[in-house]
């Protein structure tokens, strides 16, 4: 199988992508830096085209869109800039959007191609508790993004599924996360093996708990 998991130079990222190669796996992790083999920023349309390139007919069984950025924790009404906001939708949307455009040739080669879209529980409308409107903003378009995804791709076998990886002890996170990303990458890393069309468009926990909208 071959995995392609953006945003895998620390965290979560980091871990499945280990995770996958002890299994035999073959992945292709990416990241803004050069701590990875390849270099995406997925924001940026031309190194998605070099990955594509990079791609050529080389089928992507899983796909998972992992790369993502939370600039406005803790952050007051008054501080957001417009820079905040962009750099948050470039990032957690159109990075999203736009590395599944560029590999939708690479998983149409696949026998049973999947696409996992790491969201959060803070894209949930049915939680709502203020603050950080940019990334909350940013990870619903991004579950938004997957549920369309899902009905469009449906009829190519292709299988959509959006999750939530926990409250984990990341950068990202924070110390105060409430699983490992061990944990994490795990479960998460099971979610995928089960994604399949009939569940396609799912919003789950990264324990298998179906999450509220």
């Amino acid at each position: 199988m071959h995995v392609v998991v953006t945003g895998s130079s620390r965290g979560i990222g980091r871990e499945m992508v280990a995770r996958l190669r002890a299994a035999g796996h073959e992945v292709t992790g990416t990241a803004r830096d050069h701590s990875t083999d390849t270099r995406l920023n997925v924001s940026d349309p031309g190194q998605q085209a070099r990955l594509a390139a990079q791609m050529k007919d080389k089928p992507v069984d899983l796909l998972v869109c992992n790369a993502g950025v939370y600039l406005d924790k803790s952050m007051a009404v008054e501080e957001y800039t417009a820079e905040v906001w962009a750099t948050s939708l470039a990032t957690n949307v159109t990075g999203v959007f736009l590395t599944v455009q560029a590999l939708l040739p690479n998983l149409r080669l696949a026998t049973e191609p999947k696409i996992a879209i790491i969201s959060s529980q803070m894209a949930s409308h049915a939680l709502a508790p203020g603050g950080s409107y940019a990334y909350r903003a940013s990870k619903a378009a991004a579950l938004n993004i997957g549920r369309n995804l899902a009905t469009d791709l449906k009829p190519e076998g292709i299988a959509v599924g959006i999750y939530h990886p926990g409250w984990v002890r990341t950068d990202m996170g924070g110390d105060q996360g409430d699983i490992s990303v061990q944990d994490s990458a795990e479960g998460l890393l099971n979610e995928f093996d089960v994604l399949n069309v009939a569940t396609t468009g799912c919003f789950h926990t990264w324990d298998g708990r179906v999450h509220a909208f």
